[in-house]
C-alpha cells in the first residue's frame, strides 16, 4: 500500500516538462504538491525511505537505497533542475542535500579501498551495492560541475571511484566454486584469481557485496544472474564524457565484447542465471531496457 520513492520521483521530471510542451500548469502542480510533503518531512540522517504511505504522508519501513526502490528519484531531482536551466532552486538543493546524506551515511570504503554505497534498514548498514546503484557514478559527474562549497572536485573522484568498483564487479567474475570459503577465489592486492582472468566472464551481477571477506562480488544465489542492465555502462559514458580517460572507453568495449560472446543468441541476447558459472546458462529473456538503455 505504499508508495514507492523511485516513482513518485520520476514523474517530477516528465510531469514538469508535460506542463512546458501543454502549457497546462496542472501536471507541475501535482508534482510540486509531493515536493512540499518531502520537504516538510523529517527524513532519518538527511536520508529519503524508499517507501510513502500515501494517505497518511508518512513514511513507511525505514529501508534506504541508491538502487532498487530509490535511484531515480535522486537521478530526477538534478535533471529537473538541469532542464530547468537552472532555476529549479528547490531541486537543485534537494538534489545536494540528497547526496550529502548518502555520501554520509551510505558512502563506505572497503579494506582494498573500493568506495561502494550501502543500504540502510532501520539504522543497519546492508553491506551490499545493487547493480541498479552504479547508475550513481555517472549522477554524481553529472552534477559534479554545479556541487556547493568548491566540492566539484571532490564528487568527480567519488564518481570515478563508483565507476571502478561496479567495473569490479564485473571484472571478478567468472567460474570459482563456493566463493566464500574458498580463499583463492578472492584477491590479494587488485585482483588474483583461482582461475584465468580471460575466463571470466566480465559481467556483473544483480548485486555485490563487502563483508565476511568478499568484495565486489555476489554471495548468494538469487544476486548472481545479469539481466542486461544498463546502469554501469551508463557511468562509463557519463565517466568518458566528463573526464576523457581512454579506460572508460575500454571498459565500455569490454562490455560489448562480453556481451556478444555471452549474451548473444539466435533470437536477440538473452541474461544470464550465473555470471560466476564456467558455461552460463540464459535465462531467455532480452528486457526492454536492453534496448531502451543499454545499447543506447
Amino acid at each position: 500500500g505504499s508508495s514507492i520513492l523511485a516513482e513518485y520521483g520520476t514523474l517530477h521530471l516528465e510531469f514538469m516538462h508535460l506542463s512546458k510542451l501543454s502549457g497546462n500548469p496542472e501536471f507541475a502542480q501535482k508534482v510540486m504538491n509531493i515536493r512540499k510533503v518531502l520537504n516538510r518531512l523529517d527524513k532519518p540522517q538527511g536520508l529519503y525511505p524508499n517507501y510513502l504511505n500515501p494517505n497518511s504522508g508518512q513514511w513507511g519501513q525505514h529501508h534506504v537505497s541508491v538502487g532498487g526502490l530509490g535511484d531515480s528519484f535522486y537521478e530526477y531531482l538534478l535533471k529537473a533542475w538541469l532542464m530547468s536551466d537552472k532555476t529549479d532552486e528547490e531541486g537543485k538543493k534537494m538534489y545536494y542535500d540528497a547526496l550529502q546524506a548518502i555520501e554520509t551515511n551510505l558512502m563506505r570504503k572497503s579494506s582494498s579501498g573500493l568506495t561502494y554505497i550501502a543500504e540502510w534498514k532501520g539504522g543497519l548498514l546492508e553491506h551490499k551495492m545493487g547493480h541498479l546503484t552504479c547508475f550513481a557514478g555517472g549522477m554524481i559527474a553529472l552534477g559534479a560541475d554545479g556541487a556547493p562549497d568548491d566540492k566539484t572536485g571532490h564528487q568527480m573522484e567519488e564518481a570515478a571511484e563508483i565507476a571502478r568498483t561496479c567495473h569490479e564487479s564485473y571484472a571478478r567474475t567468472g567460474n570459482c566454486d563456493n566463493l566464500r570459503m574458498n580463499r583463492k577465489c578472492l584477491f590479494e592486492g587488485s585482483l588474483l584469481y583461482s582461475f584465468p582472468v580471460s575466463e571470466a566472464l566480465k559481467l556483473g551481477p544483480e548485486a555485490f557485496r563487502f563483508d565476511g571477506g568478499v568484495e565486489a562480488i555476489a554471495t548468494r544465489q538469487n544476486e548472481k544472474y545479469f539481466i542486461l542492465r544498463p546502469e554501469v555502462i551508463e557511468t562509463y559514458m557519463y565517466m568518458w564524457r566528463f573526464t576523457h580517460d581512454p579506460k572508460y572507453r575500454d571498459w565500455g568495449w569490454e562490455a560489448v565484447q562480453a556481451l556478444e560472446q555471452h549474451c548473444r543468441v539466435e533470437g536477440g541476447y538473452s541474461g544470464v542465471r550465473d555470471v560466476y558459472a564456467s558455461s552460463p546458462n540464459h535465462d531467455d529473456v532480452q528486457q526492454s531496457f536492453y534496448l531502451a538503455e543499454t545499447l543506447k
